[in-house]
């Protein structure tokens, strides 16, 4: 097979037969509105295609069984979303662990001249080795749950290698969290928390970025282009400061060569970006010299005074906004 057959091969293996359906005609096969099949992909952790065929009779399924969950009324209807969320979080996650940890795997076919290529070893693995893993995935899913379910009913209540990469870091926190927090009762300040992640993790995903995770007042993403990474942090700020019911909100980008493993990403970049956030004022995105060196006429910067960063010495951090006359994608 060529390269671009090998490439279709494995993708179909993968998601289990052939994508000729759109986002509007998979949400009307499986029974939702154009609407709740967004949210939907959104919440298991995927950017809004459009009108690209990107769909197949595996996503009608998955559609049909969120619709079929709501029509009976077994789970209210934002019951089902919170779970559906906690499974794409969760298994975007696995797949990335998952791929990290395949890739010594494949390198060792292909050394040992089981196949051609690293697609060719890829194509292999899904062939063979994914459906017991899927089989695996499902039994051991069964097992924490019921574990989870036993330590509640006790409660008496209901690689040697890694993968580095060029990313663009963005750390967002609420400002004033901690006095905050002092102020609120339990339920509210969890309700806040929930809808902080939940509003972060919809506008980070819909711009092609992806949640790493969450640290209570903070969220941790990446995304693979610096300027969209300005473009999420200036509509997680719009966004979230306009709301009523929402904090204050300020963001750090930093972009460098950052490490993923198990789900979660290490290195400069991360640790850059986070301190950029503490240190930026309350709805303002900061952003360091790699970054800013990538942004273009769409976007207007100013460099701040030096001040001492821990790690990272005197650095000049710099304000990102959205030059007047042209609009956020």
């Amino acid at each position: 097979m060529s390269r671009s057959e090998l490439r279709d091969e494995l993708a179909r293996l993968i998601l289990g037969g052939e994508l000729t359906l759109t986002s509007s005609e998979v949400a009307d096969k499986g029974g939702l509105s154009l609407e709740d099949g967004q949210r939907l992909w959104r919440a298991l952790g995927f950017p809004d295609t459009g009108e690209a065929i990107a769909y197949g009779d595996p996503d009608v399924a998955a559609v049909a069984t969120v619709a079929a969950a709501i029509e009976t009324g077994v789970l209210d209807e934002e019951t089902v979303f919170r779970i559906t969320r906690a499974l794409g979080t969760t298994m975007s996650r696995l797949a990335d662990w998952q791929v990290s940890t395949l890739v010594d795997q494949v390198e060792h076919d292909v050394e040992g001249g089981k196949a051609e290529s690293r697609l060719g070893a890829a194509v292999s693995l899904a062939t063979d080795a994914a459906p017991g893993f899927e089989q695996l995935m499902i039994y051991a899913w069964r097992r924490h749950l019921a574990a989870a379910a036993a330590r509640i009913e006790a409660l008496g209540a209901a690689d040697e290698e890694l993968l580095s990469t060029v990313l663009t870091v963005g750390f967002a926190d609420l400002s004033r969290f901690t006095s905050l927090s002092n102020e609120l009762d339990d339920s509210t300040l969890g309700a806040l928390v929930e809808n902080f992640e939940t509003r972060c993790t919809d506008i980070v995903t819909a711009h092609g970025g992806r949640v790493v995770k969450t640290l209570g007042d903070a969220v941790l993403f990446v995304i693979a282009d610096a300027p969209e990474g300005a473009r999420t942090a200036l509509d997680l700020v719009s966004q979230i400061s306009s709301r009523d019911d929402m904090p204050d909100i300020r963001v750090g980008l930093a972009t460098g060569s950052a490490i993923s493993r198990l789900g979660d990403v290490f290195g400069p970049p991360v640790n850059l970006a986070a301190r950029l956030s503490h240190v930026a004022r309350s709805n303002r995105v900061l952003v360091d010299e790699a970054t800013a060196a990538t942004l273009g006429d769409e976007f207007d910067t100013r460099t701040l005074p030096p001040r001492p960063l821990r790690g990272f010495g005197n650095v000049s951090p710099i304000t990102v906004t959205e030059r007047r006359g042209f609009r956020s994608r």
